[in-house]
């Protein structure tokens, strides 16, 4: 007859895995999430072209810095500010531009959204956004 003392069957140790016992240790506890980001704050909404184009300089290269724009410009129209970015005459006006592409921005009259275009120029721009904003909106 065994003791029940000493009996191992049936038995698996503590439930803490202690060290020293036969028992597996228990799992670690998952890493904690990092908290949830804070909500971006809403898109400012200009009073004119001036503030447009103190919003729209957050979204291009300083002026003046190495293949950034020589100056910025706004273009005030119905619905929104078009603001667009000046580069220096090329040497040869039959070349291309050494760095073809970059955006335009409009930023909304009505609720501050930005909203970044292909680099046309102004009216070609401007219709483009009229087309986009007559879209319905998918879910």
């Amino acid at each position: 007859m065994t003791d029940p003392n000493n009996s191992r069957e049936g038995h698996f140790g503590n439930s803490a895995g202690a060290p020293g016992s036969d028992a597996p240790s228990q799992p670690l506890a998952p890493p904690s999430y990092p908290p949830p980001l804070p909500p971006p704050p809403p898109p400012v909404v200009p009073t004119d072209a001036d503030h447009a184009l103190e919003i729209g300089r957050t979204h291009f290269p300083p002026v003046g810095s190495p293949n950034g724009p020589v100056s910025l410009f706004v273009h005030e129209f119905d619905i929104g500010y078009l603001i667009y970015a000046g580069y220096p005459p090329h040497d040869d006006p039959n070349s291309p531009p050494p760095s073809p592409g970059g955006s335009n921005i409009v930023i909304s009259k009505a609720d501050g959204e930005v909203t970044f275009l292909p680099n046309f120029p102004p009216e070609p721009a401007v219709e483009l956004y009229h087309r986009l904003r007559q879209r319905p909106s998918t879910p």
